[in-house]
């Protein structure tokens, strides 16, 4: 895996990401907003379903308006988030920042399978209702959570390169008094 990281890293794309004085702050802007679309529509469906907004309408009928937004968002911001991991590959991947970032991702997307092939099939039972199954309300709480945690880490990033770098936080914490 590291000679393919290593190799990434010293690509062409690579090179001309971080040769450009335009592409890598585009490529992150772009990246940032899509995220920021991503965890902002999910964050919608999940209050309705946690019961603090939208109570007015139908939980299919917020997902049916949402969930469209959120993957292209999320296309976007995997494009734009694999283009800023190809511009400096080697450090991404011994960042534990983006690591966790990555599997916060994982378990968002889990998170997301089991309510839709689980809870989400009995919908027509609570879909109107403003206080929804124990179900429902626990992967909204999940999702948000985890949604949130995805923003942390990622904006811990770019200033943890050093510090959440495997190996580097050993050698600061021997080096205190």
């Amino acid at each position: 895996m590291e000679n393919f990281i290593s190799w990434l890293g010293q690509s062409s794309l690579a090179q001309a990401i971080q040769i450009s004085g335009w592409m890598f702050p585009t490529i992150e802007s772009v990246h940032v907003v899509a995220i920021s679309l991503v965890v902002g529509v999910i964050a919608i469906m999940d209050l309705r379903l946690l019961g603090i907004t939208s109570n007015a309408r139908a939980v299919t009928a917020v997902s049916r308006d949402t969930l469209p937004w959120v993957w292209v968002a999320f296309v976007i911001a995997v494009i734009t988030g694999m283009l800023m991991f190809v511009s400096n590959a080697e450090t991404y991947y011994n960042n534990r920042a983006f690591l966790i970032k990555m599997v916060l991702i994982v378990l968002a997307g889990i998170n997301m399978l089991v309510f839709e092939l689980i809870t989400f099939r009995s919908v027509a039972l609570w879909d109107r209702d403003v206080s929804l199954p124990a179900p429902a309300k626990i992967a909204a709480a999940l999702s948000l959570s985890l949604w949130v945690g995805v923003v942390v880490f990622g904006r811990l990033i770019g200033f943890t390169l050093d510090f959440f770098s495997a190996g580097d936080a050993s050698r600061y914490l021997t080096t205190l008094p």
